[in-house]
Parts: C-alpha cells; structure tokens; sequence
C-alpha cells in the first residue's frame, strides 16, 4: 500500500499549531498565536496574545478605543512575545516562527533579538501601518528572513471526540 499523499507540509504543520493556539486567546476582535520551531523540526515555543500571567482578563479592559489605559494596547502581550518568552529552550538562534498575522515592530525587536532567523506568517493585513514598515526594515536590515504561507489546505479538521 502506498503512503498517503495529502499530509500536512511542515509549514502547514507548524502554522496548525500556531492557529490552534490563537484559539486561547479572550481577545474580542483578534486572535493570534505563535509557534517557534528549531531547525531539527522540534517546537520549542508557543503563545498567543493575551494578558501577563496574573493580570485579571476580567478586570483590565479589552477594548480597542478609547483613553490609552482604558484599552488593551498598554497591557496585551502579542503572540510572539508570548512564544519567546515561553520558549523551553535556553537559545532560539536559528529557530522559525510561525504566526498568524505580521509581527509588529515590538514584536520584531524580540524576534531579532532572540536569534530567530525567519518568520512565517499567514496574514499581513497591516502591510501599509508604520509598525508593520518598522518591522520588514529591522528583518532587513538584520537578515531575518519572512514569507506568507499560502497553504495547500484550506483548513485542518480536528476532532477531540
């Protein structure tokens, strides 16, 4: 019997589990998650965006607009953050990061930072903000590498029962 032909590329693997966990982000408007992959194809870190260990999710507010500190944007950790910093390994130098939207140029700081050396991401909807320019220059300028993933699977089923 010959192999099954329509597995999961590893890009699609590692974004799956990306999106998979954007899933446990409580953020209204916009889910993200973030997978961080050595080069022998092991995750070493995940994360998605959401509020510091700690922080009451019901107590500090969630919306978008509004007075600085009366919105999210001051307290949020991003997805990428999130997988750094949960990383278990001591180096991430050479990793990949898998990631659902582009990374901000905070993110990108971290990002570079760390040593990861590329970044995968489905969507770059923030293309033309100044945030999103910041952060393709730094990748530039410091040669980490990024791409869109443009899947061969429109979506991946899981069933837990």
């Amino acid at each position: 019997m010959p192999k099954r032909k329509d597995y999961l590329s590893w890009d699609e693997y590692f974004m799956g589990v990306a999106v998979l966990s954007s899933l446990r982000s409580k953020d209204p408007n916009t889910q993200v998650g973030a997978c961080i992959v050595n080069t022998d194809h092991k995750i070493v870190g995940v994360g998605y965006n959401g509020f510091p260990i700690g922080v009451d999710d019901d107590e500090i507010p969630w919306e978008r607009e509004g007075e600085w500190l009366e919105t999210k944007y001051p307290y949020v950790c991003h997805a990428e953050l999130n997988a750094i910093l949960n990383a278990i390994s001591s180096s991430l130098k050479g990793c990949t990061l898998y990631v659902g939207l582009f990374p901000c140029n905070e993110c990108a700081k971290a990002i570079i930072q760390s040593g990861i050396k590329e970044v995968v991401f489905l969507s770059d909807k923030y293309s033309e903000a100044d945030n999103t320019k910041a952060s393709k220059l730094m990748f530039d300028k410091t040669g980490v590498a990024y791409r869109q993933l443009i899947p061969q699977h429109g979506s991946i089923l899981l069933k837990l029962s």
